[in-house]
């Protein structure tokens, strides 16, 4: 059964309890109250016929039923609506009696005791009800029963028709009752069904589902919190996806890797196995085998260092990052100074936490990736600067440049923007690789972007944000 017909069913069955009880209350005090009234009019008629009895009763010590009839007479036709019914009997018979039809099987029993009146609620055979009062009067050692009826069927009547009203009033009622929260359930329901429609739809494959948000209340603010919890599992399953095909990639150019040098190294070998060659073939053969076998161990402790570098967290010390990159940049002119390409430093003084083989090592790829993009005759400028928690440095180079598609990639393993090129110079995709983890232990980021001050270019920026002392 589903929630706004339970709620329906529950507003039915309040509504009848609080509702019926309060009618029935309410029309039963009514009628409560009107019988007594009935039965405080009729006292009062009975103790105008009594009253009246007791005068004639003194005035006349003998027993005069033909004064009594006569004394009740006159007061029934100046009284006409005071009663239904009035009759008034001695031990020997009646002795007055109004003309009015009355079913004589209704006056029941007398009271045992002079001067007290008895009243009770009788019914009549065609279901009229009336209100019966009876006294004994006695007169000279004799007996006398007056009794008087009043018809009380109109409050009967009344009461019915004030039921009828109410079970009307409480049809509609019911049925204004149960559209109205049939309607504000299935309002406030709305959100739960978008709710289970957007649930279903993530559980078939579908992240981007969301839920639309009305209100302010608090399904709207479930509804916010899973619209987010779906914005959080939409982005985790895209990074998975990401991360399975980065790992893809990996493996198809680590297995490119390996084959190249494999398919060289078995080649080579055969030949020296055949021994066909000439000794200046074997040596170029036996050349081939080495350069090939260093490319396998350059790679291997390429992908040593990678992995270290993830697993171990090594401890940072206190270091001037501006040392530092001073001196690689005097070991690094040299070098680049015989490819015409020259090197500049500036830095700002400080201290901040590094680690300094690490540190030496993203220098050294970093000015490595550089330099294979710059021809002969170019500019490497190596910028340091302290912050608030670490430090900054920029290498900038006007090389190349790097495609704005291959930004992104470019720390992927085995990732190459050209790959002819980079083969050629020996690298393998993995130095820049190395960089996001040593900058992932020291807490920082690693950027790579295309220079805007001049037409080709690139700058890389990383920050190293291990805490300053």
């Amino acid at each position: 059964m589903k929630f706004r017909v339970k709620m329906t069913l529950w507003m039915l069955a309040l509504m009848a309890v609080l509702f019926g009880a309060g009618g029935s209350l309410l029309i039963a005090g009514f009628f409560q109250d009107s019988l007594e009234r009935e039965k405080d009019a009729a006292f009062s008629s009975y103790r105008m016929a009594w009253s009246a009895l007791r005068i004639v009763n003194g005035l006349t010590p003998y027993l005069d039923e033909e004064a009594i009839a006569q004394t009740m007479e006159q007061l029934c036709q100046q009284n006409r609506s005071a009663w239904t019914a009035l009759l008034l009997t001695a031990e020997g018979g009646t002795i007055y009696a109004t003309d009015a039809p009355f079913p004589a099987g209704l006056w029941g029993e007398d009271p045992t005791e002079a001067d007290a009146c008895l009243i009770r609620l009788a019914e009549g055979p065609a279901g009229e009800r009336y209100l019966l009062l009876s006294a004994v009067v006695e007169t000279n050692g004799e007996k006398l029963c007056l009794r008087t009826a009043h018809a009380i069927s109109s409050l009967y009547a009344m009461r019915r028709s004030q039921q009828e009203t109410y079970l009307r009033v409480f049809g509609v009622m019911a049925l204004l009752c149960a559209v109205a929260s049939y309607t504000m359930s299935r309002l406030l329901t709305a959100p739960l069904t978008g709710l289970s429609r957007a649930s279903r739809a993530i559980a078939s494959g579908n992240f981007s589902s969301r839920v639309p948000i009305r209100s302010e209340d608090e399904i709207a603010a479930v509804s916010a919190d899973f619209n987010a919890m779906a914005e959080g599992m939409e982005r985790t399953v895209s990074e998975l996806h990401q991360a399975v095909e980065r790992q893809e990639r990996f493996v198809g150019s680590f297995a490119h890797e390996m084959k190249t040098p494999m398919t060289s190294l078995i080649g080579y070998a055969d030949l020296l196995r055949g021994g066909r060659l000439s000794p200046a073939e074997q040596a170029e053969a036996l050349d081939y085998v080495y350069s090939e076998g260093k490319r396998l161990s350059n790679l291997s402790r390429k992908l040593l260092e990678l992995l270290v570098v993830k697993e171990q967290g090594l401890p940072l010390t206190e270091v001037s990052p501006a040392e530092l990159v001073e001196e690689f940049t005097d070991r690094l002119r040299p070098l680049l100074a015989v490819r015409r390409i020259s090197v500049e430093c500036s830095c700002q003084p400080g201290t901040c936490r590094l680690e300094p083989d690490l540190t030496w090592s993203l220098l050294l790829n970093l000015a490595d990736n550089a330099q294979k993009a710059l021809s002969d005759g170019g500019a490497l400028a190596f910028h340091q600067e302290m912050l608030a928690d670490g430090c900054r440095i920029r290498v900038l180079d006007n090389g190349r440049g790097i495609p704005e598609e291959a930004l992104e990639h470019l720390t992927e393993a085995f990732y190459r923007v050209d790959k002819a090129r980079s083969r050629k110079q020996g690298g393998f995709g993995l130095g820049l690789a190395l960089c996001q983890e040593i900058a992932a232990l020291h807490n920082g980021s690693i950027r790579f972007a295309n220079r805007a001050d001049i037409p080709r270019g690139t700058c890389v920026t990383v920050e190293l944000r291990g805490g300053r002392p």
